[in-house]
């Protein structure tokens, strides 16, 4: 087993059970003094959850303080959300609801890891129930819209935890986990389950669980990793990893939720940010992040399609297109996995 492929795995393994979210204590001083002498300063991309690594001013945590609070104002809400002492719901099990939470401050970290604990639950059957939930880190903030309660055309981050399937044709099984990266030039095709501006996904069932659901989003240098721990074993099981992916500083956090004909209650428990302590480089740290346009380098084509539609770009933004901006993307290819 590859030295880096272990350390990520081990990275991303068992929750704290009395800590909900959060990655297990790891090992014991002595093994981690080898491993560092071993290793280096690979050591430290391993979150390991400790408190200095939390960001209190993103995360939302019981008993929810600041929540619609104008003398603490850490996250705003609108729409159908509403607070409780247990959850935060985005909509109740009821047709044509819209509702989000946004963070109130703009995060400037580059490398980052978010712990969702979240619930999606109602009374409907199979197929019988929708639309899901949306995470989101993005310029925007606060826009009601189409796309899972929140704007379309965005810039930034999307990961969609959608549990109906619009497009009959389909061979996905849902629920279903995908991700979009966004500069405002491309729209998100509900018809088609966003399967054309889809980055990359996998099937999740999370609905209707009887205990405890949650998804991590890690994003460092370009890597962008979605886990999930659905089956209440206290452990990450991988959904998508992918490599290419730009994503600029000062951007919100948020998360929205939708009904149409179909309902579900959407539920979120807490949202936990943690800072990923990662070295760059001098010309790294010297780029501007707040100004780069969110890209990647290579969008893969969706299944199904004939080899000659393959992925592409991002069209350029009026933005990229003003400063006269050239990109040369190239194909994507996830990392090397330890078996």
């Amino acid at each position: 087993m590859a030295a880096e492929g272990w350390i990520w795995r081990w990275g991303w393994g068992r929750r704290c059970p009395g800590r909900p979210g959060l990655p297990g204590p790891g090992p014991g001083p002595t093994a981690l003094l080898l491993l560092f002498l071993f290793l280096g300063p690979v050591v430290a991309d391993i979150t390991d959850g400790n408190s200095e690594h939390l960001k209190r001013e993103h995360s939302l945590i019981k008993p929810y303080q600041g929540v619609g609070s104008s003398s603490m104002p850490l996250w705003d809400f609108q729409g159908s959300t509403i607070l409780t002492s247990q959850y935060v719901r985005l909509t109740p099990d009821e047709r044509s609801k819209e509702g989000s939470i946004w963070n109130h401050q703009p995060c400037f970290l580059k490398d980052w890891e978010m712990h969702v604990h979240f619930k999606v639950h109602g009374a409907g059957k199979k197929n019988l129930h929708g639309d899901g939930i949306a995470l989101w880190y993005t310029r925007d903030r606060l826009v009601p819209g189409p796309v899972f309660g929140s704007k379309d055309n965005f810039h930034g981050l999307a990961i969609f935890l959608d549990t109906y399937p619009n497009d009959e044709t389909t061979e996905r099984v849902f629920p279903y986990i995908s991700v979009m990266v966004n500069n405002g030039s491309l729209s998100y095709d509900h018809s088609k389950d966003g399967r054309w501006t889809e980055l990359a996904g996998c099937t999740a069932d999370f609905r209707n669980r009887d205990h405890d659901t949650f998804l991590a989003v890690r994003y460092s240098r370009g890597r962008l990793t979605v886990m999930t721990d659905l089956e209440d074993k206290n452990e990450w099981k991988n959904c998508i990893d992918i490599t290419g992916v730009r994503l600029p500083t000062g951007y919100y956090f948020g998360a929205s939720a939708g009904t149409g004909d179909l309902s579900d209650n959407h539920d979120i428990i807490s949202m936990k940010l943690f800072q990923l302590m990662v070295e760059h480089s001098p010309d790294e740290e010297n780029i501007d992040w707040t100004k780069i346009e969110p890209s990647v380098n290579f969008l893969k084509s969706p299944k199904g399609l004939p080899e000659h539609t393959g992925g592409r770009s991002l069209p350029e933004s009026p933005a990229e297109k003003q400063r006269g901006q050239e990109r040369n993307p190239t194909p994507w290819a996830p990392e090397p996995r330890a078996p």
